[in-house]
């Protein structure tokens, strides 16, 4: 009896929840990267101070505004269960229609219960973010905040044709 108790906790409990597995919300994912267009993953948590800083006018609002053709996926990782929408709304993100707001449904921020990989990459810092297009990884920013020109740069390289 403790048994099926214990898989009803792990497995079904859930599902009753309408939470998603990891491997259901990466393949979500993995279906936004795959497409032709670019597409931009930022890898955020509201705790972070990193990710804060990014959070001006004239940073990721900019960046989408400037942008309506790349989508761009937020995820909210290692958020301890912190609710992401007060920090992104007094960004003024959050109604853009080429922004996606995602939420990992493991919020441990402990070393060894945290989400490490992610798409069969290494996800180590916050915040991190990574352009794609048609399901390839162009360009990785692993450490730090973003500076937009930079990533301006990157998703126009990434626009262009790339034969190998």
């Amino acid at each position: 009896m403790k048994r099926l108790a214990l898989i009803f906790a792990l497995v079904l409990a859930p599902l009753l929840h309408g939470q998603v597995s990891a491997g259901d919300f990466e393949k979500e994912v993995a279906d936004l990267v795959a497409g032709p267009q670019v597409t931009v993953i930022h890898f955020w948590a509201p705790w972070c101070p990193n990710c804060r800083a990014e959070m001006t006018p004239e940073g990721w609002a900019g960046f989408i505004q400037a942008n309506p053709s790349v989508t761009v996926v937020f995820i909210n990782i290692w958020h301890r269960g912190e609710d992401p929408k007060p920090r992104l709304q007094s960004a003024g993100l959050g109604g853009q229609p080429n922004l996606r707001l995602l939420t990992h449904p493991n919020p441990s921020r402990a070393a060894a219960e945290r989400v490490n990989t992610f798409l069969g990459l290494p996800l180590t810092w916050l915040p991190s973010t990574w352009v794609y297009r048609d399901g390839k990884l162009r360009v990785a920013f692993n450490y730090g905040e973003i500076r937009f020109p930079v990533l301006q740069q990157m998703v126009d390289d990434a626009r262009a044709p790339w034969s190998h």
